[in-house]
């Protein structure tokens, strides 16, 4: 219920889907399976080819972020994938702790840095 507070509070950029991450944690929510729902359908519909970009907050040695921003963008891949979107059509990266949106001393945990953000290319 926090986390969803939370993402509410957060205006995604136009033509920006988030999916955020409760920290330590690779598993997709209830909340976030409904966002990537609508993406799914909006893949369908456009066919547009997806960016996945991983982000993290600055709660952890920066290289243990960047693998985890990598491998939050991964795990949603694999559920686009499941759900038929080709992976030919998604480019996954990650970006650690190298842009946050918001700004934290190091070693904060910060829940809407935690995330991935899906674009349209």
């Amino acid at each position: 219920m926090l986390l969803a507070m939370l993402m509410l509070q957060l205006a995604a950029p136009e033509g920006v889907t988030m999916v955020f991450f409760d920290w330590g944690k690779t598993e997709i929510s209830r909340d976030s399976e409904a966002t990537l729902e609508k993406v799914v359908q909006d893949y369908r519909a456009n066919r547009a080819p997806l960016l996945l970009t991983g982000h993290s907050d600055r709660s952890g040695p920066s290289g243990a972020n960047l693998q985890s921003s990598r491998q939050r963008a991964q795990i949603v891949a694999d559920y686009l994938a499941s759900k038929g979107v080709p992976r030919s059509a998604m480019t996954i990266e990650g970006r650690g702790e190298e842009a946050p949106i918001i700004a934290t001393e190091d070693g904060v945990r910060e829940v809407q840095n935690r995330r991935v953000e899906i674009r349209r290319r």
